[in-house]
Formats: structure tokens, sequence, C-alpha cells
């Protein structure tokens, strides 16, 4: 089975210089007939196109499976099929002590938010925060980006 670790931090924005390579994401979620934690997640990154299922969060590891799919079944898919309104943000890739760090500025309903997210090969696997990082945000289900449709980040201060 493919499992997802992955630990999330906000950003101090105004201790970061990002790299001039920022990739576009757009990306939307199929709404599921049960009550479970199972997200379907259709995404365009640069030219390409995916379809993401992820299973639960149990501490900070879930199921994850991804696709590539046709970018034009995913323009459709997002037209037509996902719940409103797509996610949108600019992915900036860091390098920092051999962890790959993924920045995402959001755009839209989420202006404003800017996390940072870095995958590893085990829960326990130590790694180094960056001087921008500012607070841990992992288990806080806000900032799930499927979340991010039911209470967009411009939300937040009046709920």
């Amino acid at each position: 089975m493919a499992v997802e670790i992955e630990r999330k931090f906000l950003v101090d924005f105004s201790n970061i210089v990002l790299p001039g390579n920022g990739v576009l994401i757009k990306q939307g979620y199929l709404p599921l007939a049960s009550e479970t934690k199972t997200v379907v997640r259709v995404r365009i990154k640069a030219e390409s196109a995916y379809l993401t299922v992820k299973g639960a969060n149990v501490g900070v590891s879930r199921a994850e499976f991804e696709y590539q799919i046709p970018l034009a079944d995913a323009e459709e898919m997002l037209a037509n099929l996902c719940d409103k309104p797509l996610v949108e943000k600019t992915r900036y890739e860091l390098m920092v002590e051999g962890h790959c760090w993924e920045l995402d500025v959001f755009v839209g309903d989420n202006e404003g938010l800017v996390v940072a997210e870095v995958e590893l090969a085990a829960e326990t696997e130590s790694f180094v925060l960056p001087s921008w990082v500012d607070k841990e945000v992992t288990g806080d289900p806000r900032y799930y980006n499927s979340s991010l449709l039911a209470l967009p980040y411009k939300l937040w201060a009046k709920a």
C-alpha cells in the first residue's frame, strides 16, 4: 500500500525568498456519497493532470494512491464534477538539508495562506526546520486542502 507521511507548517513569509520556478496548481475534490475520511482529488499541475485517492490520517500518515490522467479529462472533471470553489495555489520546491519542502502560496478564496510541507520516509525521520518555518499545523484539519473548500481561509476570521 502507498503511504504518505507528511508534516505541515505555516510559513513566516517575510523570512523567505522564493525561487522563480513556482508551478500553478488547480485542484478540486469529488463529492463522496459516504461519510468516510477518504478524499478523491483531481489536480492539474502545470500541464500534467492527476487523480488521487487519500485515506484518513493516522498520525502523520495516510494511504495515498495517485494516477496520471489525460489533461482534458481533468479539466472536464474540475469544471463539471468537483465541488467549488477550486483550490488554487503556486507551489515552490525548496531543498533544505536533504529534504524537499513544498511551499504553497494560495490564491483566490484562500489568498494569504502560505503552507510548507515536507514528506518523510518514516514518521520518526528527523529533519531540519528551515528558518522560515513558523508553527506546525500537521494535525489541524483546517489546513487540509479539502477542508479549504468548506471553510476557505478568507472566512476564518469570521468563523
